[in-house]
């Protein structure tokens, strides 16, 4: 099958979605399917096709952009020309998209244009965007309702929407997005991300000077708002004031609150104890997991956190705030603990509960292992493939015929009302 994936971000831009995204791509080109990715390039101008590891990349002349960091804008001036023109050079079997943002729609309009089947899969929910639209100085429910207004307009030029979560997926329908919107898990590399039996955990440790001997509570991700990991530098001197007067923190990634975070370790007395890494080289992120002794996610927009996953797979307990869909991975008394969103204290005190108690700390990490067997790739690959075989279908929208006269397409759709 020759499958063509759209993504607005992609490497060496790096967020959930593109991690998903080239997981699923390198995944399917594994199984044997032909795969192209259509991606922003990393300049103004458009780069053609272009074999890179297992798939072909197209690359879309694109700018960057102040917010998100690390996002890039193709300019919509004729974009779905250009888009209209790879489909034309590749004619996949299946077009499926993970953004319904710039490029994503493009190619969603271009596939309905020529009667190519299109999914597409929505990793986003309107607190990712909002502090990249702040500009239009509205209040938030009218952001949000923006948001969702466009999400629902584009996700409708889709055959089939899915979401990484069930949460995800209803959500998206309740606000509109025509159903029913299939939850199907980004997966996670089961190989890649596991327990330490050969020595990554001590090795990281003193890669990044840290000692062997500290009870460590770790982040990996954004360093953006919604990450809330003030939260966690202030539960840190909480716990160091307390019950775990050695424990220490390491902050794995890179975002704009990074100055904001380094000042606020020095208010909370804590600069000596936390780590910041920055962004690490991907192939190092599987060693910072088995370094852990617990692993935190405080982000209350996340739509199934695969860091969290990651951290699971490698047998960690998992301290997570209870929004969004992390109720989802953690799992109350099970294989971590949940805390109320802002309560500092209460984060603390979870933290307390498994850094206190190593014994029942490793039976939360043994049904960390397990949840996050749920999640493998090799499922999230078999239901795509079913996906793209059986549920995909073409939609054509009248105003995408009308304005491509005489194309097979518009000929088969016309009268049919989509």
């Amino acid at each position: 099958m020759r499958v063509l994936i759209g993504a607005d971000t992609w490497a060496p831009d790096v967020n959930g979605a593109c991690y998903a995204a080239r997981r699923l791509a390198a995944g399917l080109a594994e199984r044997g399917h032909e795969v192209h990715v259509v991606a922003p390039a990393r300049g103004i101008r458009s780069v053609g096709a272009r074999k890179v590891g297992p798939v072909t990349e197209h690359r879309v002349g694109s700018f960057p952009v102040p917010k998100p960091p690390g996002f890039r804008l193709c300019p919509p001036p004729g974009l779905r020309q250009k888009a209209r023109r790879i489909l034309r050079r590749v004619r996949p079997d299946v077009v499926h998209v993970q953004s319904h943002m710039v490029l994503g729609r493009m190619l969603l309009t271009a596939a309905a244009d020529l009667g190519i089947p299109a999914l597409a899969t929505t990793h986003m929910i309107p607190e990712n965007i909002i502090p990249a639209i702040s500009f239009l100085h509205l209040p938030p429910a009218r952001l949000k309702k923006l948001f969702w207004w466009d999400a629902v307009r584009v996700l409708s030029r889709a055959g089939l929407v899915t979401a990484p979560t069930p949460l995800a997926a209803s959500m998206a329908e309740r606000n509109g997005v025509p159903g029913p919107v299939l939850p199907v898990s980004n997966g996670l590399d089961l190989s890649r991300f596991r327990p330490d039996t050969d020595g990554r955990g001590p090795a990281f440790r003193e890669r990044h000077g840290i000692p062997l001997d500290s009870p460590l509570v770790g982040f990996v991700g954004r360093l953006d708002r919604e990450k809330h990991v003030d939260e966690i530098v202030r539960a840190l001197a909480l716990l160091r004031a307390g019950a775990v007067p050695d424990a220490r923190l390491v902050v794995v990634g890179d975002g704009e609150e990074r100055a904001r975070l380094h000042a606020a370790a020095r208010t909370a007395g804590v600069e000596h104890a936390v780590t910041f890494t920055g962004r690490l080289d991907d192939d190092e992120i599987p060693d910072v997991y088995p370094a852990l002794d617990v692993f935190v996610n405080a982000g209350t927009a996340e739509l199934q956190s695969l860091v969290t996953l990651e951290a699971m797979a490698t047998g960690k307990p998992i301290v997570a705030v209870d929004a969004g869909a992390l109720p989802h991975l953690a799992r109350q008394g099970e294989n971590g603990w949940r805390y109320p969103h802002g309560d500092v204290a209460a984060l603390a005190e979870r933290l307390t509960r498994v850094l206190g108690d190593p014994e029942a700390a490793a039976v939360l990490g043994a049904a960390s292992l397990q949840i996050a067997g749920e999640h493998s790739m090799a499922v999230t690959l078999d239901t795509y493939e079913e996906l793209y075989r059986t549920r995909v279908r073409p939609v054509v929208p009248v105003r995408a015929f009308r304005r491509v006269p005489g194309t097979a397409a518009a000929r088969r759709h016309v009268g049919s009302g989509r």
